[in-house]
């Protein structure tokens, strides 16, 4: 099957004013839907985080791209690298990853890994080697917010709401506040795990979440705190001994595999990354200094399903553990991240995924279904999803309309508070 034409809709999607370490969520997070045609009349799908250098570079890349066979992804990837290898490749210190070229062959080769499904009439779990598993684990994702349903209500909330879709709008910025949070979401979609997003609010008071979180939800429920890498070591450790025996993991505490290494040896609970050790250049170092235990995978930002297999392997050959990373994302990426967690066979720990925080969707049928904290793969050909032309619309509509090109917490967080800073270590 040979492409010809690479079409790429930029959208927004409502996001609720979530904290973090670099801010404030804007009301909107942006993505771009990425549909390959081919000469069979197939169109394969992809997702990525929408910003506007990933965009420009993809209508860039979509001329080249033209007469390229789609079972040809080596070539693919060459030809990206000739054409983009010495732009934007540097991660960044924000807690999103910025780099170009991991972005634009994900985008391509999940979007040909759709294709040759859909040709061959077989799911994309298929391609990667078959199922190890026939459901998915995912966990609860709480992050402290502003009261507000984000979108075009931004900080108000609409109280017609019910259930989980009613909490996703309310405050959370106090233990208790975090464990309603949690409550809602675990009732909902049946999580057995919970991360809190941390770097908001100082050291001691999320400390006090998680221990809530613990107290609320007993020593059964694996519990995992995600700091964004804004703490100093001598917090992280203090932190840490509080928390050892309550946490499943630490996720990037301190920044730099130096500092994961001196905190691996202060402290006992595992150390995972997203953050510090984000490519396979990334990985001997981390092996040497022992810098972390857990390997969060992001199929976005390692450069594809296949290359996120490849992980997996190198995780297991040298003893670490392997989960999965998550962004703003809607169906498309819901469903490449689960057919991918489905086919990995070392997979220790349920993925994050932000995905209940977004109501809006565009595939049909609407959002994949979590049930009991598990994803089914679906087992149509290829990612299994097709899209809903009027939700695309509208969501492009939605991008036209709110202004946004890049993503940028520091911005958002100056509207509430004029005089706060982006700083790389806060406490």
């Amino acid at each position: 099957m040979k492409i010809v034409h690479l079409k790429n809709t930029q959208i927004a999607v409502g996001d609720p004013p979530l904290l973090n370490a670099a801010g404030l969520h804007a009301p909107y997070a942006l993505r771009i839907i990425v549909e390959l045609k081919t000469d069979a009349g197939i169109i394969g799908l992809s997702e990525i985080p929408g910003s506007q250098k990933i965009y420009l570079a993809l209508e860039d890349l979509s001329s080249l791209l033209v007469g390229k066979d789609v079972f040809g992804l080596h070539g693919i990837k060459r030809l990206i690298l000739e054409k983009f290898g010495t732009r934007d490749n540097e991660r960044g210190v924000a807690p999103w990853d910025q780099r170009l070229l991991v972005h634009l062959f994900s985008a391509i080769e999940v979007a040909c890994l759709d294709c040759i499904g859909k040709k061959l009439k077989r799911p994309i779990v298929d391609l990667l080697g078959g199922k190890s598993r026939e459901k998915v684990p995912f966990a609860a994702y709480l992050f402290y917010k502003y009261e507000g349903a984000g979108g075009d209500l931004g900080f108000d909330i609409d109280s017609s709401k019910k259930g989980w879709w009613l909490a996703r709008q309310q405050k959370a910025l106090t233990p208790d506040q975090i464990v309603d949070q949690a409550t809602a979401m675990c009732e909902e979609f049946g999580f057995k795990s919970i991360k809190l997003k941390g770097g908001a609010l100082p050291p001691n008071e999320e400390c006090n979440s998680m221990l809530a979180l613990r107290e609320a939800f007993g020593e059964d429920t694996p519990l995992r705190l995600d700091p964004n890498a804004i703490w100093s070591l001598p917090t992280a450790i203090e932190c840490g001994k509080r928390l050892e025996g309550i946490l499943e993991y630490y996720e990037d505490p301190v920044r730099g595999q130096k500092n994961m290494a001196l905190l691996a040896k202060e402290v006992n609970i595992p150390l995972a990354t997203n953050m510090c050790t984000t490519s396979f250049d990334d990985l001997p170092s981390s092996i040497a200094l022992a810098s972390e235990h857990i390997i969060l995978s992001d199929h976005h930002f390692w450069g594809g399903l296949q290359a996120s297999m490849q992980l997996n392997k190198i995780c297991e050959t040298f003893g670490r553990g392997f989960s999965m990373h998550s962004n703003s994302h809607l169906g498309i990426s819901m469903a490449a991240m689960t057919h991918l967690g489905a086919a990995v066979p070392h997979l220790d720990y349920a993925l994050d995924t932000h995905y209940p925080w977004q109501e809006d969707e565009v595939i049909q049928g609407g959002k994949i279904p979590i049930q009991e904290g598990y994803v089914t793969p679906p087992d149509s050909p290829g990612l299994g999803v097709e899209l809903d032309r009027d939700q695309l619309e509208k969501l492009h509509q939605n991008f036209l309309r709110c202004g946004l090109k890049e993503r940028d917490d520091e911005i958002e967080m100056k509207k509430i508070n004029p005089e706060w800073e982006f700083k790389l270590q806060r406490w």
